[in-house]
């Protein structure tokens, strides 16, 4: 489960930010988390909330974590969009109606090709 080194490496840059800026205290976490970045958002969550009961200034640290949804790029028209990711019941949905493929908007296309959101960046912290 590498969500636990993840948070373990976030907690360790909060208290130092948290030290730099002389804060005793983190009381919220924003966090991007790319649609594509491979960490389980419930499992991220967890491993934050059992590592920051180990460490004073981020025990009381709310984790937001935001996601935006996937961007794509047609390989046939070249434009972008962007295409969210289906919530379960939509997926099942589609596989009894045999529409399982995202498409593009413009020009029908199968072949898109997704756009970064690899990204786990922290955002915002505040602190006292």
């Amino acid at each position: 489960m590498h969500e636990l080194s993840l948070a373990q490496s976030l907690i360790t840059q909060i208290l130092a930010l948290a030290a730099e800026h002389g804060a005793r205290r983190v009381s919220r976490v924003v966090v991007t988390l790319g649609p594509f970045s491979g960490v389980v958002r419930d499992s991220f969550e967890f491993g934050f909330s059992i590592l920051k009961e180990e460490q004073e200034p981020v025990r009381d640290a709310r984790l937001e974590l935001e996601t935006s949804d996937p961007e794509y790029r047609c390989l046939d028209c070249e434009k972008v969009a962007v295409i969210p990711f289906f919530r379960q019941i939509d997926r099942l949905e589609m596989v009894h109606s045999g529409l399982t493929a995202k498409k593009c908007p413009w020009c029908g296309s199968n072949r898109l090709s997704p756009i970064g959101g690899t990204e786990l960046i922290l955002n915002q912290l505040e602190m006292e």
